[in-house]
């Protein structure tokens, strides 16, 4: 059978992994694809770069047209992120009839449902299990494994820079920006850290998985979204007091009104699995009907995971390559005409327990001020932990978790404990989710 001929759009780390994936085990994965898969060219900035062994044969250009408009190129790779220039080069390879392989979550969360139209015009796909959790195949587990499954809701550590730094902060007790520092030059964090811990990474893949599990068109922008640069290593040590640890969490969850989209940090309960991934690792915790709950650990990012997921899409491409449209698995999971538009939920409305870090002066009466305006909301307190003040301190730290309330009502409560004159600047919440 004829080969398959690769074309990538950008080959450093990640591109140059998945075809040195490609290369080293050729033999293994035409006997599975069905026919050979060979890496024809690669567009890169300099065309003197230094290649990985083996990869000498491929031919590099500067002009990244000179893989999308290549009639021999079948599978065009994009790793070169970003919006654009990607989005209209993936759109040209799609408008000559290439399917498309992409590691550009972003791109995707953004612009996912227009690539996807434009590629069922032209009978082609959109591949993208490289964008989500690197080399954990969770697209491909939800979109076929769980096809039979109605999911209730997922929850995910899905940016490995984010859970290294709360890792270390739990662990050795530092802080934040210590920790980003160290990340940064450990090669973990960006020199603008901005879209790891604030949020925006983890919301674009969250975005992509809750399409897949719900059956509704990308939406980033209703992705709830929040960072974790407010947290202390005070925060850390009093989660573990009490039987928790932080984690940094996309969730998407089916309320029967509406879907949930919110990615912040999150107190887990210590017991749970996803509580002990540590480091830059990544995991996705599924709870579905028929099968319950499902968890997917693995590497989040690097060359070889990633490149694993690349190429994996690029078999998936060479095999249905003669398949009519209506016969592949869609992309988003569902049918697109079965896709449908679900109300989502406003943040007060999100409904979950909650950490209350509380600083007030240390005189009595002041809990109970607190107690009476957490019990006008309907608020229930589940545990409180209350510290000696330090030394020449006139104030003391309250640490409470609440039972489930609506965050509206949380909302209206933490105003008024703001407002009380006894209490000393913003209340700190952190969300808590049993994840049970």
């Amino acid at each position: 059978m004829k080969p398959v001929k690769i074309g990538f759009l950008g080959f450093g780390t990640v591109g140059q992994g998945a075809a040195v994936v490609l290369a080293r085990n050729a033999n293994e994965i035409s006997r599975r694809a069905g026919r050979q898969i060979i890496v024809k060219s690669a567009v890169v900035r300099d065309i003197n770069r230094t290649r990985e062994a083996g990869l000498e044969e491929v031919k590099l250009s500067t002009d990244p047209l000179d893989v999308v408009n290549d009639p021999e190129i079948d599978v065009v790779v994009e790793v070169m992120g970003g919006d654009e220039p990607s989005r209209t080069l993936l759109l040209q390879a799609i408008a000559n009839g290439k399917h498309v392989v992409t590691a550009n979550k972003a791109l995707i969360a953004r612009f996912g449902n227009e690539l996807f139209e434009a590629a069922r015009e032209r009978s082609v796909s959109v591949a993208f299990e490289a964008a989500v959790a690197g080399g954990i195949p969770v697209i491909k587990s939800i979109r076929e494994g769980l096809a039979g499954n109605k999911i209730h809701w997922l929850a995910g550590i899905i940016n490995g820079t984010s859970n290294y730094i709360l890792s270390e902060m739990r662990d050795k007790g530092r802080d934040f920006s210590d920790v980003l520092q160290e990340a940064q030059e450990l090669g973990y964090a960006e020199a603008d850290p901005t879209f790891d811990v604030e949020g925006v990474d983890a919301a674009h893949k969250l975005t992509i998985l809750a399409s897949i599990a719900f059956g509704v068109p990308l939406n980033f922008d209703a992705v709830y979204i929040e960072g974790i640069s407010g947290i202390s290593r005070e925060d850390t040590a009093y989660a573990e007091e009490l039987g928790y640890r932080i984690k940094h969490l996309g969730i998407a969850r089916d309320t029967g009104g509406g879907i949930e989209l919110r990615v912040h940090p999150t107190l887990i309960p210590e017991r749970r699995l996803i509580a002990n991934v540590d480091g830059v690792m990544n995991a996705i915790l599924v709870q579905a009907d028929a099968v319950g709950p499902t968890l997917y650990y693995g590497a989040g990012a690097g060359a070889e995971p990633t490149g694993s997921s690349i190429v994996a899409d690029i078999m998936d491409a060479a095999r249905g390559a003669s398949a009519a449209v209506d016969n592949r698995v869609p992309h988003l999971a569902f049918q697109h005409d079965a896709l449908s538009e679900i109300r989502v939920a406003s943040p007060g409305e999100f409904e979950t327990s909650f950490y209350l870090r509380i600083q007030v002066d240390d005189k009595p009466g002041v809990m109970a001020d607190i107690s009476r305006i957490l019990a006008e909301e309907d608020i229930s307190i589940e545990a409180i932990i209350q510290k000696e003040p330090a030394a020449q301190s006139t104030t003391v730290p309250i640490i409470l978790l609440t039972r489930k309330i609506v965050e509206g009502a949380m909302d209206a409560a933490i105003s008024k404990i703001e407002a009380l004159s006894s209490v000393e600047g913003e209340v700190k919440r952190i969300r808590v989710e049993s994840l049970g």
